[in-house]
């Protein structure tokens, strides 16, 4: 079987199939179990690339092909599950299919580019990335459950408009030229305290 398998992509692929299980419940219409799986994924995108990082005596060829599986799986994570879990909720068919390319769209040309730049960087110094250019697409995992929260009070008739637009301008924010830092250690604990706060009341109140 053609690929690299060890332990440093496993939660890479652990989060990749949360997010096919997310899909389904979203074409299905269970759309809060369904964030509660796009959370999951992102929990796990939190912690994969420490744990490859971690790995001892990994050979040019396993590192790189980390770097192409997580992109991959990001696309279909971060991008791909909140295109069609926004055109799942219904309204204005215009509105679904253009928040749906967009998003999907900004994303494989961030993640592009991404790749390119990040080869380019490791190939010059093996120092760690302190700044992202741009809103990471793994964004997606905590603010679109946090934008689900707000359902009850935008409305029912009105809230497939306000997330299919919050798509939208996500995606510019994807290819924006701004600094965004990346989090240590501390600040993506904070993250995950919060994702589980979100998915706890996913679970008990929503």
């Amino acid at each position: 079987m053609i690929g690299f398998y060890n332990y440093s992509v496993i939660l890479t692929y652990i989060g990749l199939s949360f997010s096919v299980v997310g899909i389904t419940l979203a074409i299905s219409g269970d759309f809060t179990f369904a964030l509660i799986c796009l959370l999951a994924s992102g929990f796990c995108d939190m912690f994969d690339g420490r744990i490859a990082r971690a790995m001892p005596n990994r050979t040019e060829l396993e590192k790189n092909f980390g770097i192409q599986i997580d992109s991959l799986c990001d696309l279909i994570c971060f991008s791909v599950f909140p295109a069609i879990f926004g055109y799942c909720l219904g309204g204005n068919i215009i509105l679904r299919i253009v928040s749906s390319v967009m998003i999907i769209l900004a994303a494989v040309i961030r993640l592009g580019y991404f790749n390119v730049m990040e080869q380019k960087r490791q190939c010059e110094t093996q120092e760690k990335m302190h700044r992202y250019v741009g809103l990471p697409v793994t964004s997606t995992a905590l603010i679109l459950p946090v934008v689900y929260l707000a359902k009850d009070k935008i409305g029912e008739l009105l809230f497939p408009i306000f997330f299919q637009c919050t798509l939208m301008v996500l995606s510019i924010m994807f290819l924006a030229k701004i600094e965004v830092k990346k989090p240590g250690l501390v600040g993506v604990i904070i993250m995950a305290i919060v994702g589980f706060a979100i998915g706890f009341d996913f679970l008990f109140f929503n």
